[in-house]
């Protein structure tokens, strides 16, 4: 009796850890910054970017930033207009020419706005 007692313990203490656990522990959430689509927008511009990879990262709305969520729409309009998945598969670019020129304004209206926020 006195065994089935310790090992009914030690497994209530068990079960009632990880459920305390779980309930104290929060969802995990990925925030895109700044850092993160100019990366993205670099690997673009220099044809390594995966079209899933592009789709993960610019398909993800930003909540915490309005002028990085109008870039990241701009971003996705760009890709509707100009994506070449097609060519990205058989490693080309992902954008055409003129999709590129427009990413790299992007990219630099982008990297001014990461400066801006790092001089306040």
């Amino acid at each position: 009796m006195a065994l089935f007692l310790l090992i009914f313990t030690v497994c209530l203490l068990i079960l009632g850890g990880m459920v305390a656990i779980l309930m104290l522990s929060r969802t995990p959430r990925y925030r895109t910054e700044a850092e993160d689509l100019l990366a993205l927008f670099d690997r673009a511009l220099e044809g390594t970017v995966q079209e899933t990879e592009w789709q993960t990262v610019v398909n993800y709305p930003i909540r915490h930033d309005d002028i990085l969520e109008g870039i990241r729409r701009r971003a996705q309009r760009l890709m509707d207009e100009h994506g070449r998945p097609w060519q990205a598969a058989r490693g080309g670019k992902l954008f055409s020419q003129e999709g590129c020129d427009e990413l790299a304004e992007l990219r630099d209206q982008l990297a001014r706005h990461r400066a801006r926020r790092r001089s306040h």
